[in-house]
């Protein structure tokens, strides 16, 4: 038994109702500490600030991912000098008052940094959801092209072959440790941002010999402000309403995929990621749950002797809770027992540590200044307390240069060793006060390892369920760095035969981690913890609608004859070609054919809808078809029925969230944001075919007027599709679906089995579901139907979904319970009921044909 940990006064709260409670309401008062959690997001999944839902109304309706990334240079040496443009000032810039750097003054900083010597270089690493630049700075020593080249080799060599880097003489003595600075990716948490470009520029300007062999021995990567459009506005999310530290498995977000970016290419050793606000300031390694895919004795070992000297260069500064307000600072692995965790790999420093460092940290600032504060105190008081954040920013960001510099043969040694065990299929070491020693308190509540299989096999042909959901999933994990194979031959694996062309995931390489994070079915921890800070199951294997099949063992290499992929083969085509004859059929059930449905509709094609949901397409349309199956690889098969009943453009009126509402668009669904007051304020129902209600809109909140305008538009043949318990409510107190909502544990989210019925909405739909919060119908109603249900048993797969204090809510009591329903009110009003997240923030691919398919009519 390890020596047990102190809890803080407030983990009681936390592990409550303050951590469940929406964070506009429970900010904490000017000077108060918010207790050692931000709170958890509430009020319905992935929840967006005014201003930023202000921003998504004007959004393209083409997704972030459309527009190309940029690529880091490679082929030369440093500096790397840039000529930044500026953008126009902006006066209305929230740093400004706070007395930080705006967004605009960024560029012409920077460039005047270039100047300052030869150590400093600025690249554009790729743009925000809003158009704004994403900034990485280098500092280094110079170097020249071949060098350059030089430290690339060898940082492939580590990556890609990492027991022979083990025994590189060249990389003990040379190779420069990557070391990552992440600032700012919350948008209204700032002054990271303003300590790095103190230290950017102390370290331009230094004369001194530490700061020479630092700079020899290092490469130090800032991403000056990782979300530019909060940072301006003031919001902790992007312009797209999204929290980008929430999208590191998913990956919509341009920003999200810059940083993943720079991970993958610089593969830092040593991480920071700089957040506020949480008083004495928090500094990670985190409670369990711990990450079962990681090499954590070696992840442990590094950032809890950093996050020591972190502490002391913290507490240096000399704030006290007296004379400034500043708490001493917290590590939660040594002072908490639960609630702070590692387990999703949705933020950004538990990603990272799946990219190869191997001390990787979250480090909140201590002193509001955010949120309520920003507009209640004076602004002497804001920027009072900006200057401390600012001091406390430097401090760690410098006490990592130091822990870096002072240990850098064993940072190396060991970020090399997490690849090296991957690549031999070796076992992980359980963490334990012997594996680890000299990290305090060790227990068996911190052992998180798992069984990684031998393989994974996305199938192709008959065997795939969705040839282009298997293609997104292959570039997925390309894109993360994981080596995919494409077989040229058949071949026969884990007692099953596969065809040519299927992918191959061999589970002995480097970064076997996030292959496994991505297509796991993950694990259930509701037993392990009382409570989970965010997602505790995510399965890209099980959610995004490809099929995957785990190979357990196979004995020796695996033998498939094929190639290493670098994007995979394209999978549209159209049965008998563009100047073929006959009608088409498309499946709807992926977002991208949904997305092909609805771009025939907008161009006025006549498309009519099969028994089971799929959508007949003219044969009149087939050069079209061809141009969509192009570019969204989608397949047009051959018809053999004609459809029943015409499927027509709908423009939907959807109060949602953020995550939603994008992942609407990802499907070309024509969409305008709607709330209680936004109908309150009057709205035209004459352009709105569907209203869509999960979060925002309350039946009862409505006056008079727009009550009456809202039931004109249901009177007039608008249809309803609602999800989760607003979505519930919504139904209720507008007497439409006679079904009764049952609500199981807030807390509780997750991967779970479902029962599909089949038909026009879950028709070809998989056969798991993501929950949050999840909910379920029961006494339904005459000719309600149950499209969906939990399945019987133990529904959940992974995730953390326990019973409430008096025993309701589980997960046993949802089994067998209906989890989508359908069907037609009392006056005739067609409605949908989703107890599950389909789209919950954009994550869940495989599931969003479901709600396209609701919105599309398919009750009616």
């Amino acid at each position: 038994m390890g020596i047990p940990r102190p809890v803080l006064l407030t983990t009681a709260v936390i592990a409550g109702a303050l951590l469940l409670a929406p964070l506009a309401t429970a900010a904490p008062g000017p000077g108060t500490a918010p207790g050692p959690y931000p709170v958890r997001e509430r009020g319905g999944p992935d929840v967006g600030t005014a201003a930023a839902l202000a921003g998504l109304a004007a959004a393209p309706a083409l997704p972030g991912d459309a527009r190309p990334d940029s690529t880091l240079r490679k082929d030369t040496g440093y500096p790397r000098r840039t000529v930044l443009k500026a953008p126009p000032v902006d006066p209305a810039d929230k740093s400004i008052k706070l007395g930080l750097t705006p967004y605009h003054s960024l560029a012409p900083r920077l460039n005047a940094l270039q100047k300052l010597g030869d150590r400093v270089s600025v690249e554009v690493a790729g743009q925000s959801a809003g158009g704004h630049d994403l900034y990485l700075v280098t500092v280094t020593a110079p170097e020249s092209t071949g060098q350059a080249r030089e430290q690339e080799r060898m940082r492939e060599l580590i990556g890609d072959s990492p027991a022979t880097a083990a025994k590189d003489l060249r990389i003990k003595s040379s190779y420069k440790t990557p070391v990552f600075i992440n600032n700012n990716i919350h948008g209204n948490e700032w002054e990271g941002t303003d300590a790095a470009l103190e230290l950017i520029e102390e370290l331009a300007k230094a004369k001194d010999a530490k700061t020479a062999g630092l700079l020899a021995r290092n490469r130090i990567y800032i991403n000056v402000t990782a979300n530019p459009d909060g940072r301006i506005a003031g919001t902790r999310a992007n312009s797209n309403g999204f929290d980008l530290n929430r999208d590191f498995i998913t990956a919509s977000q341009p920003e999200a995929r810059a940083v993943r970016r720079i991970g993958v290419e610089k593969q830092p050793a040593v991480m920071l990621d700089l957040h506020g606000y949480v008083n004495g300031t928090l500094i990670e390694p985190t409670t369990p749950p711990h990450g079962e895919n990681y090499e954590y004795d070696l992840f442990l070992k590094n950032s809890y002797a950093n996050a020591l000297g972190m502490e002391k260069a913290v507490k240096d500064l000399g704030h006290t809770p007296a004379k400034d307000g500043v708490e001493p600072p917290v590590i939660p692995f040594r002072d908490q027992q639960e609630g702070w965790d590692d387990w999703p790999p949705i933020f950004t420093p538990q990603y990272m540590a799946f990219q190869g460092a191997v001390a990787s940290h979250t480090v909140e600032f201590p002193m509001r200044v955010n949120n309520a504060s920003y507009d209640s105190l004076p602004v002497e008081e804001l920027r009072r307390r900006s200057a401390i954040n600012t001091d406390i920013a430097g401090a760690v960001m410098r006490a990592t240069l130091d822990y870096t510099l002072s240990h850098r043969t064993s940072v190396i040694a060991d970020q090399i060793e997490s690849f090296r065990r991957g690549a031999a299929g070796e076992a992980q070491r359980p963490v334990s006060e012997k594996t680890v020693p000299g990290v305090p308190g060790i227990g068996p509540e911190d052992v998180y390892t798992t069984d990684f299989p031998r393989a994974y096999v996305i199938p192709a042909g008959a065997g795939q369920r969705s040839t282009v959901a298997a293609a997104r999933l292959v570039d997925h994990l390309v894109a993360n760095d994981v080596r995919v194979k494409r077989a040229a031959l058949g071949f026969r694996l884990g007692g099953r035969s596969y065809p040519a062309g299927s992918y191959v995931v061999d589970m002995r390489q480097p970064k076997r981690g996030i292959a496994n994070v991505i297509l796991a079915e993950g694990r259930d921890i509701s037993a392990d913890v009382s409570t989970m800070y965010d997602i505790s199951g995510w399965s890209l294997g099980l959610l995004w609608g490809a099929r995957v099949d785990r190979v357990q063992r196979a004995d020796g290499a695996l033998r498939v004859t094929g190639r290493d992929v670098s994007a995979a083969s394209p999978t549209g085509s159209v049965a008998g070609g563009a100047s073929g004859r006959g009608d088409l059929r498309l499946a709807l059930d992926d977002p991208k054919e949904l997305a092909a449905l609805n771009s025939l509709l907008e161009g006025g094609v006549s498309v009519r809808r099969a028994a089971d949901g799929a959508a007949i397409v003219p044969a009149s349309a087939r050069r079209r078809a061809a141009v969509l199956a192009d570019r969204h690889g989608v397949v047009f098969g051959a018809a053999k029925e004609k459809g029943t009943g015409a499927v027509h453009r709908t423009r939907v009126a959807a109060a949602v969230t953020p995550g939603e509402r994008f992942a609407l668009r990802e499907m070309g669904f024509a969409v305008t944001p709607v709330s209680t007051g936004v109908l309150n304020a009057g709205f035209d129902w004459s352009a709105t075919d569907v209203l869509y209600v999960s979060s925002g809109l309350a039946y009862g909140g409505l006056d008079p007027a727009a009550r009456a305008a809202l039931d004109g538009f249901l009177a007039g043949g608008g249809r309803v599709v609602a999800l989760g318990s607003a979505g519930a409510a919504f139904n209720t107190a507008a007497g439409l679906l006679d079904v009764r909502p049952v609500a199981g544990n807030a807390d509780a989210n997750g991967v779970v089995r479902v029962t599909n019925a089949g038909g026009a909405i879950t028709g070809g739909a998989p056969a798991h579901a993501f929950v949050y919060s999840p909910l379920w119908f029961t006494e339904l109603g005459a000719g309600v139907r149950a499209d969906q249900s939990y399945a019987s048993g133990r529904p959940l797969v992974s995730g953390h979904w326990r019973a409430k204090e008096d025993g309701t809510g589980g997960p046993v009591d949802a089994a067998g319970r209906a989890s989508v329903v359908s069907g037609l009110s009392a006056r005739g009003v067609p409605v949908v009921l989703f107890g599950t997240e389909p789209l919950f923030r954009d994550h869940p691919k495989g599931l969003f044909p479901q709600v396209g398919r609701a919105l599309l009519g398919a009750a009616g």
